[in-house]
């Protein structure tokens, strides 16, 4: 129930009376050091967890036989722990020894051959390499298929899985059909208000947050919250997910203040039931930061930008991918306040985790040099933002459906170099190509597709063609006043764009 202090206590006691009791090399103490170790990670102290979780494998493997069952879920704590931290080569390691030991140990068909694989398939995910990760789920999901009865919740787990990697990949209406075959499952195997109905729910409203539908994402976020509700005691980190998810809506919808108070709810319960270094509070501070940063309140984005990046520097590995988007966030605030260097300093700092932490088609590396490219584009470079934009984009093209949104928001930022040069044919171009995957891959009324809408309204007007201009901005604003508040920016931008185009004319 999330109550981390009373369980490491009961835990420690349980440990002082086995020393006692048994010799040093005993298996019943191998269990309480992975019973301590279990409650280190569970609070993100995860150098305490290694310490634990290697003591339990110390015993383990002088006690056990080399094949032991035992000894595999030993390396496969030790894993989960290297993969939390963000060490994806140490977590496939020690994975792949606990699956080796699986595999001579367990007939074909044994549910943990299917945890080791879904756990390598997490690793995979994690690194953005979303075909291993789909091999290695659909590997776990035949087992289970095999083993289990239909509506075990096991298998409602692997749907869950493979439904997250083609999330990940931007394939929306399958990840859809894989989550809601998982949901049927859960309502037919758990009770009404058990907490894996409520991921389901937060599993399905995320799609259609991504997918810009934020009145269905609101509406799914909101039933999982109200099982959390009865379920959980009030301070449960899982509480503050929830209220958390319903922010992120509020936030992508433009609806700051109302963004706000849901991430602070979510702060207020993970500064209660978490301790003070867990990575879930930096992930807290970080949403907060965002909020400060949309809302043009750049020294309050700084303050919980930098309090988020000093927990995951002391809870995380120095090349953990987390670190790194703490590093562009801050360089994305130096740059809405137009200090260029800085935000040159910070992009790098991130572009050099990436490289090291993640494989070189990796959509996050991308949207690194998307970064980068997007300063030297504010600062008149434009050589310079088109040569890391074009970086960018050949990642996205390899790691990416060709209808992948990223790939969209790729050739929009090169058709705005293209227009900030007054080369408004070129940018043009470009603005239409991404127009066509957003069309196919977003709803009617997603803000992304007025921002499409918007910028070729922009384009035609450069050009002198302002009738086209007008009627291109009228789309964007009648999308911008359905999907967002009355009092969003973009809304005034837009009206703003069209007097200056009326004026034209």
């Amino acid at each position: 129930m999330g109550d981390y202090s009373k369980a490491l206590e009961f835990y420690e006691k349980d440990l002082e009376i086995t020393k006692k009791a048994l010799p040093p090399n005993h298996p019943s103490l191998a269990t309480s050091y992975n019973n301590i170790g279990g409650v280190y990670n569970n609070m993100g102290d995860y150098s305490k967890a290694l310490e634990f979780y290697e003591k339990d494998l110390k015993i383990t493997k002088k006690a056990l036989p080399s094949n032991h069952p035992s000894l595999a879920t030993s390396y496969n704590n030790i894993g989960g722990v290297y993969n939390n931290m963000g060490d994806y080569s140490k977590a496939l390691e020690f994975y792949e020894k606990s699956l080796k030991i699986r595999e001579k140990a367990l007939p074909p068909n044994h549910p943990d051959l299917a945890i080791s694989y879904n756990n390598i398939g997490l690793v995979y995910k994690n690194m953005g390499d979303y075909s291993k990760a789909l091999e290695l789920y659909e590997k776990a999901h035949k087992i289970y298929e095999k083993a289990l009865p239909p509506i075990h919740p096991h298998l409602a787990t692997s749907y869950n899985n493979i439904g997250g990697v083609y999330n990940n990949m931007g394939d929306y209406s399958k990840a859809l059909e894989l989550y809601e075959k998982s949901h049927k499952i859960y309502e037919k195997a758990l009770p009404s208000n058990h907490p894996n109905l409520a991921t389901s729910y937060n599993n399905i409203g995320g799609v259609y947050d991504d997918m810009g539908d934020y009145s269905k994402a609101l509406e799914f976020y909101e039933k999982a919250h109200k099982i959390k509700e009865k379920a959980l005691p009030s301070n449960h980190p899982d509480l503050a997910n929830s209220y958390n998810n319903i922010g992120q809506v509020y936030h992508n919808m433009g609806d700051y203040s109302k963004a706000l108070e849901f991430y602070e709810k979510a702060h207020k319960i993970k500064e209660k039931a978490l301790p003070s270094n867990h990575p879930d509070l930096a992930t807290s501070y970080n949403n907060i930061g965002l909020v400060y940063n949309n809302m043009g309140d750049y020294s309050n984005a700084l303050e919980f930008y930098e309090k988020s990046h000093k927990i995951r520097e002391k809870a995380l590995s120095s090349n953990h991918p987390d670190l790194a988007q703490s590093y562009n966030n801050i360089g994305g605030v130096y740059n809405k306040m137009g200090d260029y260097s800085k935000a040159l300093e910070y992009y790098e700092k991130a572009l050099k985790i990436f490289e090291k932490a993640l494989p070189s088609n990796h959509p996050d590396l991308a949207t690194s040099y998307n970064n980068i490219g997007s300063v030297y584009g504010d600062m008149g470079d434009y050589s310079k933002a088109l040569e890391f934009y074009e970086k960018s984009h050949k990642i996205f093209e390899k790691a990416l459906p060709p209808n992948h949104p990223d790939l969209a928001a790729c050739y929009n930022n090169i058709g705005l170099v293209y227009g900030k040069m007054g080369d408004y044919s070129k940018a043009l171009e470009f603005y239409e190509k991404s127009h066509k995957i957003i069309e196919k891959a977003l709803p009617p009324n997603h803000p992304s597709l007025a921002t499409s809408y918007n910028n070729i309204g922009i384009a035609y007007s450069g050009k002198g063609d302002y009738s086209k201009a007008l009627s291109f901005l009228e789309k964007a604003l009648a999308i911008r006043q359905k999907s967002l508040p009355s009092t969003h920016p973009l809304i005034k931008e837009t009206k703003d764009n069209i007097d200056y185009v009326k004026k034209k004319m």
